[in-house]
């Protein structure tokens, strides 16, 4: 368990340390002197975040599962009335009285869905096989806050966490022949949303045909691996990049990526999947060594929204999947979700905490055993 959290914790300091680095060579054609300052400002309050989630022990979590979905699922829908308009899409809240600083409701219920699942299947886990009586309140849950996000629109969060929700409600106990209908309508209910979204229709198109919409609706995806096929081995060098001077949009946030490429080469991006690859192992391995049902689902929750958005977002970038606009996790311009998954990371450090105090102290629970004062008459 040691050495599952510090290789956890090595990989996060090191993909938040290159952020910082490239988000600070990507805003060179920023205007203005004060945005280097704010990925740090958002780094220090993660981190403190970070740390306050480490410390507290996450069963107190179960206590305040459903008022923070409440809130989440109030925050979602302010957003559609309140929200600025950004590109047609309502997703931000200005914070008051802090002058350029935006909230993204999105953010927090991502990870309030995520408790408020993995408490449902702890005190629920009888129940969770039933296809009637175990399901309709996740079922509540999870449509809920996924239509609000469809909504703002956000479709890239809304598949990311359908598909996070999935998995937890599998290792929770639900059979996989439950969820396959629900999964299938919401894939071709997607599909018809798409066929008559002519924005990311021109999407869909332009990733199938890469080379014939380049200079269209694939202009983006086209520039990236432009930027990423430069960089050759080792980059041109930090800050010496070129695609970020207008031909790459969205280069700080979405769009990072082919930026580490061009300007530190194959090494450092393949680096940058590692890491992932090994925060995802740790998670799941934290996850499955918790002291109790909601730590190993809430372990699994966190750790697969942290891989899952890595991988969407490397995937559209090298145009493995069609353009959507998901952040990189702890390198990605965007202080709402860089705080969320520093807290994530927090979380996974608290059930790694209690799992090893429980593995000196006490007997190990089966896999089946529930806590005694936890169990379900």
């Amino acid at each position: 368990m040691k050495l599952a959290t510090t290789l956890l914790l090595i990989c996060v300091g090191g993909l938040l340390t290159l952020g910082l680095v490239m988000l600070y060579s990507a805003g060179m054609t920023s205007a203005g002197g004060r945005y280097p300052l704010m990925p740090a400002a958002w780094a220090g309050l993660g981190l403190v975040a970070a740390v306050v989630a480490a410390s507290v022990d996450y069963r107190h979590l179960k206590k305040v599962a459903w008022i923070g979905l409440a809130v989440a699922v109030g925050l979602l829908v302010l957003v559609l009335i309140l929200g600025e308009n950004v590109n047609g899409a309502r997703r931000w809240l200005r914070i008051p009285g802090l002058s350029g600083f935006t909230f993204q409701p999105s953010e927090l219920a991502k990870l309030a869905l995520v408790i408020a699942l993995a408490y449902y299947g702890e005190r629920y886990q009888r129940r969770i096989p039933e296809v009637m009586g175990g399901l309709v309140l996740p079922g509540v849950m999870v449509g809920t806050v996924l239509v609000l996000m469809f909504l703002e629109p956000d479709w890239g969060t809304t598949v990311l966490l359908a598909a996070v929700s999935a998995i937890m409600l599998l290792v929770a106990g639900v059979r996989w022949l439950h969820l396959l209908p629900v999964g299938m309508a919401g894939l071709v209910g997607l599909g018809i949303m798409l066929f008559h979204n002519p924005t990311r229709w021109r999407r869909v198109t332009g990733w199938l045909d890469l080379e014939g919409s380049k200079e269209t609706s694939a202009y983006q995806t086209w520039q990236s691996l432009l930027a990423l096929g430069s960089g050759g081995w080792t980059g041109v060098g930090l800050g010496g990049g070129m695609q970020k001077y207008g031909y790459v949009p969205y280069h700080e946030s979405d769009f990072i990526f082919p930026v580490i490429g061009e300007e530190l080469g194959l090494v450092c991006t393949l680096s940058v999947v590692i890491a992932f690859v090994v925060i995802l192992i740790c998670g799941v391995y934290i996850a499955w060594h918790a002291r109790d049902s909601f730590g190993m689902l809430l372990g699994t929750g966190l750790a697969f929204l942290i891989g899952l958005q890595a991988f969407i977002n490397i995937a559209v970038v090298t145009n493995v999947l069609p353009n959507k606009g998901l952040p990189l996790p702890f390198i990605s311009r965007g202080g709402s979700n860089l705080v969320v998954m520093l807290v994530c990371v927090g979380l996974l450090v608290s059930i790694a905490r209690r799992a090893v105090k429980v593995e000196a102290t006490e007997p190990a629970l089966t896999d089946m055993e529930e806590p005694p004062a936890l169990r379900i008459t």
